[in-house]
């Protein structure tokens, strides 16, 4: 994804989650408060002027009471229901070598999604709660090795396996490598 379609993505998400913090009247202070992230961040987020983290995302999703594709489907040109491969959208959290592809057509009104994700080796990324509490998800490792944390309880998962689990509580997903990991995430809203 080139650097100007980036930041077009980063612009629309700034301005979506501006809005979605004007919708409830709080201030950049109340929601620092309800997401456990600070002012200032918040702020540059709204501004464009940083791209926003998975694990920043996904706080503010949980305050929002959405998933991390609802809310990026929102800032989505149009909605459609067929997405060829090529026009998918891609999200990229270079911070955390974590990639993620938005598969399923994107619709707020539905339950559940398909999403690709890509973890480079060595990768860790920890959420500290779901966007959205009870979420289902079910991860089918495509290539590679994935850990994943989920109520105090690891897996490690190769290629071919699948977890089914709902999260209700902090997760944390790691590529161990020595390659990088892919994975298919089926997500299905309480």
């Amino acid at each position: 994804m080139g650097i100007e379609v980036r930041d077009a993505v980063d612009v629309r998400l700034g301005v979506r989650l501006g809005e979605l913090r004007a919708e409830r009247g709080w201030s950049l202070a109340e929601l620092a408060e309800h997401s456990g992230v600070s002012r200032s961040t918040l702020s540059r987020a709204e501004r464009a002027e940083i791209s926003p983290t998975a694990s920043l995302l996904n706080r503010l999703c949980a305050v929002y009471g959405r998933t991390m594709s609802q809310l990026l489907s929102e800032v989505e040109t149009e909605p459609a229901g067929l997405v060829r491969a090529a026009d998918q959208s891609v999200w990229r959290d270079d911070a955390s070598g974590f990639v993620r592809r938005s598969v399923s057509p994107p619709h707020t009104g539905l339950r559940g999604e398909l999403v690709e994700g890509r973890l480079a080796a060595g990768a860790d990324i920890a959420y500290d709660r779901p966007p959205v509490p009870g979420l289902e998800q079910h991860i089918w490792v495509l290539d590679g090795a994935l850990e994943v944390t989920a109520r105090d309880v690891g897996h490690h998962l190769g290629a071919g396996d699948c977890l089914r689990l709902r999260v209700w509580g902090p997760t944390r997903f790691r590529c161990p490598g020595p390659q990088d990991v892919r994975y298919a995430l089926v997500v299905v809203g309480p």
